[in-house]
This record gives C-alpha cells, structure tokens and sequence, in this order.
C-alpha cells in the first residue's frame, strides 16, 4: 500500500500551539499549558484546546503520523486527532498516565470516552499511527515504527460526517511539552480488522 507525505502547510491548526518550528523534515509543535480535548464523561469540563494540524479525511482513505513518544508528565499526549465538530472527534496516540506511556482512544458523540494499555517499551521510540476510515467505522492501529502495528479500536464514524484528521499534541498538566513529529502521510484505507 503506498502512501503519500502530506507537507506540514497544508494543514489548520484547531487550536494554535505556543510554537512550532520546522527542523528539516520535521515539525516540533510545543503545547500551551491546560490544552486537552474531552467533553464531560466523568470528569464533567469540556475541553477543546487540543493542538491538532487536520486536512480532509475521507471515506476510503487512511491517515498516518509518526512522532517521538518522549513524554514525562501526567496526561503529556501525541498521536492523530480525526474532528467533525466540537461533538464528535477522535484523538489516538500515546498518552503518558501514572507513570507510564499508554496507548490508546478517545471517542466523542457528545460525551468522550477513553481506552488505554500500558506500552513501557514505547517510551522515548517513534510511534506510528494510522486511522482508516470506512463507510461507518474508523480503523486505529499503532506501534513502533518499522514494526507491524497492532490493532488499537474500532470507532464508529458515521459516514456522512465531512473529517478532518492530522498530528495532534496536548499538555494538560504542564508548560514545556514539545513533540517532534517526523511524517504525516495519506493512503488508501486499510479494511481489514486483522
């Protein structure tokens, strides 16, 4: 499956970071302090200060990020975040929760949701997400990259949903988060599950 780099200009920032400086091919996208995406479940806030670089995700085509999961404070985040709306996103990636980096999803319709699984050996690595979106689904797979990535959720995404999707960072806890992110690509999407 081939897949096409996407340069850093073509995207919008949801949310503009503190900064963000080229360095030959990539992109080091430092977070404001407080930024996080989530609405009410549990916690009860919204929060819609992500900083996420999105260009048009649509039916039939996956998207891919590759970044340095270098984080060392509570809830420091990287991966794609996939938006409609206000109401209904996606952010997948690495998340740094009690001591330890975690892979995983939060789905929005409305309300968020959120899955994670420890991946020690992830720390300090290049990870790689893609998210493939079907009629009705999208697809997340992560892993290290240059290895075979593994199934991380199965999203419902309704088809007709007009979707944005590219690499997003989030420091909810701290000042000083930078991410380096090494390649944003577009393909076709991948429909199988395994």
């Amino acid at each position: 499956m081939s897949s096409t780099l996407i340069p850093w200009p073509t995207g919008t920032w949801t949310t503009p970071p503190k900064a963000v400086e080229h360095d030959g091919g990539d992109l080091l996208v430092t977070a404001r302090e407080e930024s996080d995406a989530w609405r009410i479940t549990s916690y009860g806030f919204i929060h819609d200060t992500e900083h996420a670089l999105v260009t048009d995700l649509p039916v039939g085509t996956a998207m891919e990020v590759v970044f340095t999961a270098d984080f060392r404070e509570q809830f420091d985040q990287a991966g794609l975040f996939v938006v409609a709306s206000k109401e209904e996103w996606v952010k997948a990636g690495v998340e740094f929760a009690d001591g330890h980096p975690q892979v995983g999803a939060v789905v929005t319709h409305g309300h968020s949701d959120w899955s994670v699984a420890p991946v020690d050996e992830w720390a300090g690595r290049r990870v790689r997400v893609r998210v493939s979106r079907g009629d009705d689904a999208l697809t997340v797979r992560a892993g290290i990259d240059g290895e075979p990535l593994a199934l991380v959720r199965v999203a419902y995404w309704p088809g007709h949903l007009t979707t944005q999707a590219g690499p997003f960072t989030c420091a909810p806890t701290r000042a000083g988060l930078t991410v380096r992110f090494h390649e944003w690509l577009s393909s076709e999407a991948d429909g199988s599950l395994h």
